[in-house]
């Protein structure tokens, strides 16, 4: 499922794109408040969320991910995050990004996971062009949200994750997830009006993170790669065996009739 960049260029211009994108943008800032000298890369449609990181950073990039069906409007929209600088945008495939071996120390990926056609090679790649020290921020849609059901918002698009079904894939990636965050705690109904009428948001997301946290609208893990999989020593100890019918315990007597024997 191809990344639709014309929706979301449009989301992120409405009242409801602008709280989100402020919203999810400040628990990012939070994890990362220093991208000094770092090279950052946004991967999907991370370019709303990469601004802030353009002038701090030593290298700021844009990976717009491409199908058959979209290049030239994903490069229409790709080339323009940063009109008044040199191009710092980039159209790829999903598992064939056209970077060396651990070129980023921070990758950002937003409007990507749930979409791809792939995860698991696609993810392999983001391990590949992350530095051994690198960190990346998955933002992903959470299923249980309302967001996920929300059709009006792009992150009710593809497939959406459980805390648990992010977890397995980061470990089956070869990665270490480190932090645990969420953002868009406020239904999304309450995320669209005019500024003037629109909710405190601030409080929305305050309360949400202490009663219910597991219905935030997106999961945010920041994760480090796993450079040795570990395995244990007896692959068969963690599996269940089952037990064959008609096998009977020896008695008491039996046993002491060997051992005398």
């Amino acid at each position: 499922m191809a990344v639709d960049i014309e929706a979301l260029s449009a989301f992120y211009k409405t009242p409801r794109g602008e709280t989100a994108q402020r919203l999810v943008l400040a628990r990012v800032r939070l994890a990362w408040p220093n991208v000094s000298g770092l090279r950052v890369l946004g991967y999907g449609f991370a370019a709303p969320y990469l601004f802030p990181f353009h002038g701090d950073a030593e290298r700021t990039v844009s990976a717009v991910p491409v199908s058959e069906a979209s290049p030239g409007e994903a490069a229409e929209h790709a080339a323009c995050w940063l009109p008044s600088a040199r191009n710092a945008s980039v159209l790829t495939e999903e598992t064939a990004l056209p970077f060396p071996d651990a070129m980023f120390d921070r990758i950002l990926v937003v409007h990507a996971l749930e979409t791809c056609e792939a995860q698991r090679p696609f993810m392999r790649e983001i391990w590949r062009v992350l530095a051994p020290e690198g960190r990346v921020i998955m933002v992903v849609p959470n299923r249980t949200s309302l967001w996920a059901q929300f059709e009006t918002t792009p992150f009710a698009t593809g497939r959406p994750y459980t805390r648990v079904q992010l977890a397995r894939l980061l470990e089956q990636s070869m990665f270490s997830a480190e932090a645990w965050d969420a953002a868009l705690m406020l239904p999304p109904f309450l995320s669209g009006g005019k500024k003037r009428q629109r909710p405190g948001t601030p409080g929305w997301e305050r309360l949400g993170h202490r009663l219910w946290p597991g219905l935030a609208g997106v999961h945010i893990v920041e994760a480090t790669k796993s450079l040795y999989a570990v395995m244990p020593s007896n692959p068969q100890s963690g599996l269940r065996r089952r037990v064959l019918a008609g096998a009977e315990r020896p008695s008491q007597r039996d046993v002491l009739r060997q051992k005398a024997d």
